[in-house]
């Protein structure tokens, strides 16, 4: 051992004593372990990916000044135990490494807490032991038996893959999500618990959503101090993070999209807010820089992309049917309506797990009154005279919709029957149509017999063999083109949002309504695109062939 004078640690340490400076350092090193949960990541790495140097990113302090405050045992202004914790992230950005394997050693080791026991869950066991084993593999390193050894013993009766156990009773247990029985945790983590195929089923995810819910808060030590740890790439609207925001359930949220948005960026309870100013700059550039980043979405595609990159269901800009394709109404009044049609999706019931009825109701408009005469040249070079807007184009004059009402209810039979009657009549609707089903059937024979003698129609809709996302995407050329318009209402944003998350979104009742409304008008010739329209002028212009006439005259 070689003692020296060291100036720099010397005014670390208040001494000019001759130290032995590589004992001085690792000393100072293991303090600063154990104050901030950043720093053992970044000492302990080469541990856990020995072949892979330690890339760090700001997102990291981020996520780590939050696990620290549960390790804290952070109190809130109103009094509650800050221990509830949602965060998304892109793969890839160490959320796993973080939150399952280096937060728990932490605990153990650095912060002396070596009695938790954590439980942590993912959407398959495999994945669950995968981390388990890095934390184990952790704990019983040389470098971190030398320093917190004393306070850090696995014991040798449970020492597994899927659980192991220090001497002080802590422990780690791995389990597939739905199937947490048995042991309670200080710490519940849970990991990706829906895998990307998972999330595409209705079945999986709703037994997933009632495992969350139902099971996971039983799963705790001390019901009102223990913490929940919930990590994940968003991936359906109805995921368990969509359950978590939907009901409110007091989690504080940390989302990191890979592209900023500054739409939707939010501070967190504790205060911290994404540092980044300019929309679309990187996460983490100094690992994913943007030529990998642009390589990745275009193989993901814009689901997968907006889901496991961006943490939304819904593709920025939507999905089949684009937000900007809609159309703004900004006027006063809506314009004078050469046809009105209310669409109808049904399910009678109160039962709020079920879906809702919903219904949209749409007016058919044409050009102003106000028209000046201009020359129009067809596809073919013929010129035609026109009555066109003033100020406008001929494209531009052709029939447009604007969605004039809309909403969406959990009803029963005659209530439901009476509020579509009510929509109709105040609409004066001229047509109203409602799908084919068992529960639409009902729904119009009730309203022929208790409105029949109203100014509204009733036609049934048989969808055919075509699925929803068929149906939206036959009708999809026509919000592109720009001649569908919605005005600036809150119940006209539930419906462009629902559009805008197909097929992703909880709920799709208001999408099937405007794809039956579309699709009816477009078979019956009621709504023409630009190009339709003047082919139909072009042919009405034909000269004809005289007729001979039956008699001499």
């Amino acid at each position: 051992m070689k003692l020296v004078r060291h100036p720099t640690i010397a005014k670390l340490t208040g001494s000019s004593a001759p130290i032995d400076v590589e004992a001085e350092l690792d000393r100072i090193r293991k303090r600063k372990c154990e104050l901030s949960l950043s720093a053992f990541v970044k000492q302990s790495w080469s541990i856990i990916e020995p072949g892979q140097a330690y890339v760090h990113g700001w997102h990291i302090d981020f996520i780590c000044s939050h696990l620290e405050a549960i390790t804290n045992g952070h109190v809130l202004d109103d009094g509650t135990p800050y221990n509830r914790l949602l965060v998304n992230v892109p793969p890839g950005t160490m959320k796993s490494l973080l939150i399952g394997v280096f937060w728990p050693a932490w605990e153990w080791g650095p912060r002396n807490m070596p009695h938790l026991r954590y439980v942590c869950a993912s959407h398959s066991q495999d994945l669950a032991v995968r981390d388990g084993l890095r934390m184990r593999r952790l704990v019983q390193s040389e470098w971190y038996q030398k320093h917190w050894g004393d306070r850090v013993k696995l014991t040798g009766d449970q020492n597994q893959k899927t659980k192991f156990e220090n001497m002080a009773t802590g422990f780690r247990q791995a389990a597939a999500a739905g199937s947490i029985t048995g042991s309670r945790g200080d710490r519940v983590i849970i990991d990706d618990p829906l895998s990307v195929d998972g999330a595409a089923s209705e079945a999986v995810r709703t037994s997933t959503n009632t495992w969350f819910l139902e099971a996971v808060p039983t799963r705790l030590n001390n019901p009102k101090l223990s913490a929940i740890v919930v990590v994940m790439q968003r991936l359906h609207e109805e995921d368990v993070s969509g359950v978590i925001l939907e009901k409110d359930l007091g989690y504080d949220h940390i989302m990191l999209p890979m592209r900023y948005d500054q739409s939707r960026a939010m501070p967190t309870v504790l205060g911290y807010a994404d540092p980044r100013e300019i929309d679309g700059e990187l996460l983490f550039p100094q690992r994913f820089p943007v030529e990998v980043v642009g390589r990745d979405e275009k193989a993901m595609g814009p689901y997968a992309t907006a889901g496991q990159f961006q943490q939304t269901p819904e593709p920025r800009g939507g999905g089949i049917i684009k937000r900007e394709w809609w159309q703004l109404w900004d006027h006063d009044v809506y314009p004078a309506m050469d046809y009105v049609v209310a669409s109808l999706d049904t399910a009678y019931t109160e039962k709020t797990e079920n879906d809702m009825s919903a219904l949209t109701v749409w007016g058919i408009f044409s050009s102003d009154t106000v028209a000046t005469p201009t020359k129009v040249v067809s596809r073919n070079g013929t010129l035609y005279e026109m009555a066109i807007n003033e100020g406008r184009s001929y494209a531009e004059q052709h029939a447009k919709l604007v969605m004039i009402s809309s909403w969406a209810d959990r009803l029963p039979l005659h209530e439901l029957v009476n509020k579509v009657a009510l929509t109709c009549k105040r609409m004066r609707v001229d047509l109203l149509l409602v799908e084919g089903k068992a529960s639409g059937i009902s729904v119009a024979q009730e309203l022929r017999r208790l409105y029949g003698g109203e100014d509204f129609g009733v036609q049934l809709i048989n969808p055919g063999a075509q699925d929803k996302m068929a149906r939206l995407y036959s009708v999809q050329h026509l919000f592109a083109e720009g001649m569908i318009y919605a005005p600036d209402r809150a119940w006209a944003d539930q419906v462009i949002t629902q559009c805008a998350q197909f097929p992703r979104a909880k709920h799709d009742d208001l999408v099937d309504t405007v794809s039956q409304a579309l699709r009816h008008m477009r078979t019956n010739g009621l709504l023409t695109r630009s190009v339709e329209h003047l082919q139909q002028i072009e042919e009405s212009s034909r000269a004809k062939p005289a007729i001979k006439p039956l008699y001499d005259v």
